[in-house]
């Protein structure tokens, strides 16, 4: 992900957690809401102590990235998404994130239509 694209700043996430809107499947939360900027969309990611030493959330940031970026073209346009790394994720394999955060996202209505 590009530096820019990043959520960084506490006021965004806790705009977001309180105005925005929320789905979740078994792996993942995903907290989202319009923003003001021109960008494309701009990602955090959170994965609490809960799930593994920092050895494991960064692995999980990095993956839940990775997908992201994977999915770019996807994703509608003009919002701030906050995705929340569950428990469950950290045994799962890369391809089996990948689905499962298509679902997610999907659910919440942030992918654009297939052409």
């Amino acid at each position: 992900m590009h530096r820019k694209l990043r959520l960084r700043n506490r006021n965004d996430f806790s705009r977001i957690y309180r105005h925005g809107k929320s789905f979740a499947n078994g792996q993942f939360v995903v907290y989202w809401s319009r923003q003001m900027k021109a960008e494309p969309f701009r990602l955090g990611v959170s994965a609490s102590k809960k799930i593994g030493n920092a050895v494991v959330r960064n692995r999980m940031r990095r993956m839940v990235k990775e997908i992201v970026r994977a999915h770019k073209e996807r994703i509608v346009e003009k919002i701030d998404l906050i995705v929340i790394v569950r428990k469950p994720a950290v045994d799962m394999k890369m391809k089996e994130l990948d689905k499962s955060m298509l679902h997610v996202l999907k659910r919440a209505g942030l992918l654009k239509a297939p052409k």
